[in-house]
């Protein structure tokens, strides 16, 4: 055999393999054609309802917009008022604040000045008048116990000498 034939007997092998692998690859895109149909025959009813369901998605989502535009502008609203209430009440707690410790400063003012009276009458009624009356009792005691020593007459018994005499001790 010739150089020649080998070669066409080559090809015509490789012709034939070729030919086998493109029908192979024919039967493989059949294959692939019918199995996308029966997924494509599948999903077309599953786009209405995904259709259906954007376009409710849709709605919904604008709807929450809506609500979220109105919630928000009222927290905003509420916010405000309670900030313009704090501030009106820190200023009147403030304002308390401030009189109560006006109020407090007096308070000791005046405290502190009644005591120092008290402590000045106090003392002027111990030296203007208990003074004097502890002089006068002293001298009362004196003239009451020179009295009782000359109206007695007699010398004391010894049993009221002894007894004098041992309170002293």
């Amino acid at each position: 055999m010739d150089n020649q034939t080998i070669f066409l007997a080559l090809i015509a092998v490789f012709v034939a393999v070729s030919a086998a692998a493109l029908i192979f690859q024919a039967a493989m895109l059949y294959g692939t054609y019918k199995a996308s149909r029966e997924l494509r025959d599948r999903i077309v009813p599953l786009t209405v309802k995904v259709d259906a369901l954007v376009e409710t998605s849709r709605a919904t989502i604008d709807e929450a917009r809506i609500k979220m535009t109105e919630i928000t502008t009222r927290t905003n609203q509420i916010l405000d008022v309670a900030r313009q209430q704090m501030e009106t009440v820190e200023e009147v707690l403030q304002d308390a604040s401030l009189r109560t410790r006006r109020q407090l400063e007096r308070a000791e003012i005046v405290v502190e000045d009644a005591l120092n009276r008290a402590q000045d009458t106090v003392e002027l009624v111990h030296k203007g008048i208990l003074a004097p009356i502890r002089g006068i009792n002293g001298v009362a005691a004196g003239v009451r116990a020179a009295l009782g020593f000359l109206m007695r007459g007699t010398r004391p018994s010894p049993d009221q000498v002894t007894v004098d005499e041992e309170m002293f001790i």
